[in-house]
C-alpha cells in the first residue's frame, strides 16, 4: 500500500512542478519551489558575446612578476646579493646578464626555488626565463575558470536572469544573456578587467618632461578622468585584491556620488602604512591603466576603508563598485562575435515547436487506444504524466529549456510509448500461452522489464556522453534526454502498473485488445 501511494504523490508533485510553466500568474497558490522553467536564448531572444581571452597580456603581466622576484632573490642580503646588469621583461620572457660568470650555477639554483614552472636557459653569463609550456596551459586553464565565475558575478549583480557562461574551446568564453536586448551596458561591465592598484604620485615630474613623453625609470605616465596626464611611480603599493567589499554612495559633504571601498586585514595594515608614511604626497588610485583620482594624503587612516571620487554619476558609481566587489578579470577578455536574437524569432520558435508536439501526441494517443484500447488509454496518461515530469525536474533543477531540448522531450515521448507497448505486447502473448489476464499482466510487466531497461540504459549512456564532450544547444539535449530516461521508467514500469493493476482489481476483467 505505501508503494502505491508513493507512487501516486511522486505523480502528483511532478505534474505540480510543471504547473507554472503551463499557467501563467501561479505565484499567488504555489510556494517557491514551483517556478516555470528557464527559456533558452533561441526560445526568449537576447544577446549572444564570444570572448577572447588575452594570451600575450595574460603573459607579459605574469613576466613582470616573474621580473619582481628574480630581482628580490638575487638581491636577497641574507643570501648574499648576486651582482647583474640589463634585467629586462619582453614579449613574456625576463632577461638578464651576471657580472661574475662564476656565479651561474648559484644564481641557477637560486632562481629554481624562487620562480618554479619556468624554464632557466643561461648562455654564457646570460640567462633567460620563460614561463614552460605546462604552465602556461594551466595558467591559461585557470584564467577560464576565473573569469567565467567573475563574469557570472558581475552579471548577476546587474540582475540578468539565467544567463549561460560556459568555455569554448581553450581559450574562449560564450555568454548567453535569455532576455537581454540591449548588451552594451552587459558588454561594457564584461569587457573590463577591474585591475585596481595604488602608486604614489612621483611629484619631482615637471610638465616639460610629461610633453615628452620620455617617463624616467620606474615612473609611469597614466591618463586620468579629468582628461590630464598623471606621472606615477611603478611599484604597486597596494593592490584591488585587498578588497573585500565596495559600495556606491554619495558624499554629503561635497555633493557627488563616490565609491566606498574597505580592505581585508592585510590591505588594512598596508592601507595605514602608506597613509602614515607619506602624509602630505598625493597617491594614484589606478583602474585598468586610468588614474580615478590621485588625492593628498591629510592623514593617517588607519580603519581600512577608503573613498574614491572621480566624476562619478550614481550609475557609474554603481558600475565601478560592481566592478570592485566581483574582483578582477586574470586576463582582458575581447567581444570577437556578437549576436543579438530577438524575442519574436523566440516565440515563433516556441509556437512552432510546441504545434509539432502537440499534434505528434495527438496521433500516437490516437493509435494507442485504436490498438490497445483501454490500456492505450492508461497508456497515454503515463504519456502526459511523463511530460509533466520532465518539464517539472527540468524547472526544478534550474536546467534551461532550448529547441534541442524540445527535440529531446519529444524523442524521450517516443520511448516512452514503446516503453509502453512492450509490456503490452508480452501480456498479448501471455494471453495467448492460456494465461488469466491477471497473471498475463503481472508476468507480461515483469518480462519486458529487461528490454525496456536496457533501452533506457543504453540511451542514457549516450546522454552522458554527450553531456561530458558537447557543448551549448547539445548539452541542453543531452539534459532533458538524461532527465526523460528516468521519468519513462517510474511512469512506465511503476505509474502504468499501478493503474492497470487498479483497473484489474484482482479480477480477470477481459482484455479487448487481445484477439484469439
Amino acid at each position: 500500500m505505501f508503494k502505491k501511494i508513493l507512487i501516486v504523490v511522486t505523480a502528483v508533485f511532478g505534474v505540480l512542478l510543471a504547473v507554472p510553466t503551463m499557467v501563467q500568474e501561479t505565484d499567488s497558490f504555489l510556494p517557491g519551489i514551483f517556478r516555470p522553467i528557464n527559456l533558452g536564448l533561441d526560445l526568449r531572444g537576447g544577446a549572444q558575446l564570444l570572448l577572447e581571452v588575452d594570451v600575450d597580456t595574460m603573459m607579459r603581466d605574469n613576466a613582470a612578476i616573474t621580473h619582481d622576484m628574480v630581482r628580490s632573490s638575487l638581491l636577497d642580503r641574507g643570501r648574499g646579493v648576486i651582482r647583474f646588469s640589463d634585467m629586462q621583461s619582453r614579449d613574456g620572457v625576463v632577461t638578464f646578464t651576471l657580472r661574475d660568470a662564476s656565479e651561474v650555477n648559484k644564481t641557477r639554483g637560486r632562481l629554481r626555488a624562487a620562480v618554479p614552472h619556468t624554464e632557466i636557459t643561461v648562455s654564457g653569463a646570460n640567462f633567460t626565463i620563460r614561463v614552460t609550456d605546462s604552465e602556461r596551459d594551466r595558467m591559461l586553464a585557470d584564467a577560464i575558470d576565473r573569469s567565467i565565475e567573475i563574469i557570472r558575478r558581475r552579471i548577476d549583480e546587474f540582475g540578468t536572469k539565467e544567463p549561460s557562461i560556459q568555455r569554448q574551446g581553450s581559450r574562449y568564453i560564450l555568454v548567453q544573456l535569455p532576455g537581454v536586448d540591449n548588451p552594451e551596458q552587459i558588454k561594457s561591465l564584461i569587457g573590463q578587467t577591474a585591475k585596481m592598484t595604488f602608486h604614489l604620485v612621483n611629484e619631482d615630474i615637471t610638465h616639460e618632461m610629461m610633453a615628452e613623453g620620455r617617463p624616467p625609470a620606474g615612473t609611469e605616465f597614466l591618463p586620468s578622468n579629468d582628461g590630464g596626464m598623471v606621472a606615477i611611480f611603478s611599484r604597486i603599493e597596494l593592490s584591488g585584491e585587498n578588497l573585500i567589499d565596495s559600495q556606491a554612495s554619495f558624499d554629503q559633504q561635497r555633493h557627488m556620488p563616490v565609491v566606498t571601498q574597505v580592505f581585508d586585514s592585510v590591505g588594512t595594515r598596508r592601507f595605514r602604512q602608506l597613509t602614515t608614511e607619506n602624509v602630505n604626497r598625493r597617491f594614484a588610485i589606478v583602474l585598468d591603466g586610468r588614474v580615478l583620482s590621485a588625492p593628498v594624503i591629510n592623514e593617517p587612516i588607519p580603519g581600512g576603508r577608503g573613498q574614491i571620487s572621480g566624476n562619478f554619476t550614481m550609475q557609474t558609481a554603481q558600475e565601478l563598485a560592481v566592478l570592485l566587489r566581483s574582483g578582477a578579470l586574470p586576463a582582458p577578455l575581447a567581444v570577437i562575435e556578437e549576436r543579438t536574437v530577438g524575442a519574436g524569432l523566440g516565440a515563433d520558435t516556441i509556437r512552432a515547436g510546441a504545434n509539432a508536439a502537440i499534434a505528434g501526441i495527438i496521433v500516437v494517443m490516437l493509435f494507442m487506444i485504436l490498438v490497445y484500447g483501454k490500456f492505450g488509454i492508461v497508456a497515454n496518461i503515463a504519456l502526459l504524466v511523463n511530460l509533466a515530469l520532465i518539464i517539472g525536474i527540468s524547472a526544478l533543477f534550474g536546467a534551461t529549456l532550448t529547441m534541442p531540448g524540445i527535440a529531446g522531450i519529444i524523442l524521450t515521448l517516443g520511448m516512452a510509448v514503446d516503453a509502453n507497448i512492450l509490456p503490452f505486447e508480452r501480456i498479448r502473448d501471455e494471453i495467448k500461452g492460456g494465461s488469466a489476464p491477471l497473471r498475463a499482466v503481472s508476468s507480461g510487466f515483469d518480462r519486458a522489464l529487461k528490454a525496456v531497461l536496457d533501452g533506457n540504459l543504453t540511451t542514457l549512456i549516450c546522454a552522458l556522453v554527450l553531456f561530458q564532450f558537447g557543448a551549448g544547444p547539445i548539452r541542453g539535449f543531452a539534459v532533458t534526454l538524461s532527465i526523460g530516461v528516468f521519468t519513462t521508467l517510474f511512469t512506465c514500469i511503476l505509474l502504468s502498473r499501478l493503474m492497470i493493476e487498479t483497473y484489474m482489481n484482482g479480477k480477470n476483467k477481459k482484455i479487448g485488445y487481445v484477439k484469439n
